[in-house]
């Protein structure tokens, strides 16, 4: 099947639905030889994923998933999930992460679903590890911890077993230098189905083809954003580490560093495409140097000391204007502005700092 699929995508022809169901069901079947699998994602990189394929492979890898048991009453919360699909090769620390602690300080219910770095030094499960927060979980006690907590981590590949089959194709793909779907994909496939998403991409026009696919998975409330680095931004990073576009890079974050698209839709009212302008917050001057992580241990220490309100520097600021949007999108704030005057409260209250304690203690 999937030689078939690859002569129809050559075409540039589109996989239906149906399609992309036996398509799955060949790429986590083990019989199947690695190389196969990694010239059919090759070829439908190259002819470019539709909003509708997008859309299909999520709904298929998340129908064998693992899911949590979720009671009534967690699911009749608000659930949100925050990160970025990665890839954009920046090395910033784990903005998203501290978002997410952040976020479940304010009372709502995170539901956090990561890995190990793949593209960076320090991955979401890297550095809440190192934070002392349980990321091995299993699914009976990750939804004790979303209820009775308000957080719990979803650690990939303890709740997608059928990806361990999947994997030597796309790292066939990566030594090609080829990207894939599932470059993109990490983000719509959290187990606990969050209500409330922001995700980020490191590259604009995805922002929107991305939005439409969460909509269509039944997300209630959604942003997708792509933060630009203006080229005066981005010394001293070298050339190659910058994203494709040349003159700038994209953070797969809302940016404090260059103008922001967004993509996003709520229940009561319809889907809406926008830029932002870090402009309208009370920012610091700062480059792309003063965002840098390091290894797990370094961006830990960096998440300590935001949260003690101890950082008060740029990395506080790009904090701030992702907790912004995290808490509006989850509905804790009827803007970005009052979204960003919360999440000041938060860490300057403490509770954020006192929130990470819970959670490292596991009481």
């Amino acid at each position: 099947m999937l030689k078939s699929l690859i002569d129809q995508l050559a075409a540039a022809l589109s996989l239906s639905d149906e399609q992309v169901a036996l398509a799955v069901t060949e790429l986590i079947d083990e019989q199947v030889p690695s190389e196969l699998k990694a010239d059919f994602l090759a070829a439908l990189a190259r002819k470019g994923e539709t909003t509708a394929e997008i859309a299909a492979f999520a709904r298929e890898l998340r129908a064998k998933s693992i899911q949590p048991p979720l009671d009534a009453a967690t699911r009749q919360r608000e659930i949100l999930d925050v990160c970025g699909t990665g890839g954009d090769r920046l090395n910033t620390f784990n903005i998203s992460s501290t978002v997410a602690l952040i976020a479940a300080a304010a009372g709502i219910t995170v539901a956090k679903h990561g890995n190990r770095a793949v593209t960076s030094q320090s991955g979401s499960a890297d550095v809440l590890e190192e934070l002392g927060i349980a990321i091995d979980l299993t699914p009976e006690q990750a939804a004790q911890s979303l209820r009775e907590r308000q957080f719990a981590f979803f650690f990939a590949p303890k709740y997608h077993p059928a990806f361990k089959h999947i994997g030597p194709a796309r790292k066939l793909c990566a030594e090609r230098g080829q990207r894939t779907i599932f470059n993109f994909l990490g983000p719509l496939l959290n187990p606990a189905r969050p209500t409330a998403q922001l995700i980020g991409v490191p590259r604009p026009e995805l922002c929107e083809p991305i939005a439409r696919v969460l909509q269509s998975l039944g997300i209630r409330r959604g942003m997708v954003v792509s933060g630009r680095v203006e080229s005066k931004a981005l010394s001293p990073v070298p050339d190659d580490e910058a994203s494709h576009s040349g003159a700038v890079a994209y953070l797969d974050e809302l940016s404090t560093l260059g103008e922001n698209i967004i993509a996003e839709f709520y229940q009561d009212r319809g889907f809406v495409t926008s830029s932002l302008s870090p402009g309208h917050f009370p920012l610091q001057p700062a480059t792309l140097a003063n965002l840098a992580g390091g290894d797990r241990q370094a961006n830990a220490e960096i998440i300590r000391r935001l949260l003690r309100g101890e950082d008060r520097g740029p990395r506080r600021d790009a904090v701030l204007l992702n907790a912004a949007a995290a808490l509006f999108v989850a509905g804790k704030a009827r803007s970005l502005t009052e979204g960003w005057g919360l999440a000041v409260e938060l860490i300057d209250s403490g509770r954020a700092n006192a929130k990470l304690k819970e959670l490292a203690s596991g009481s």
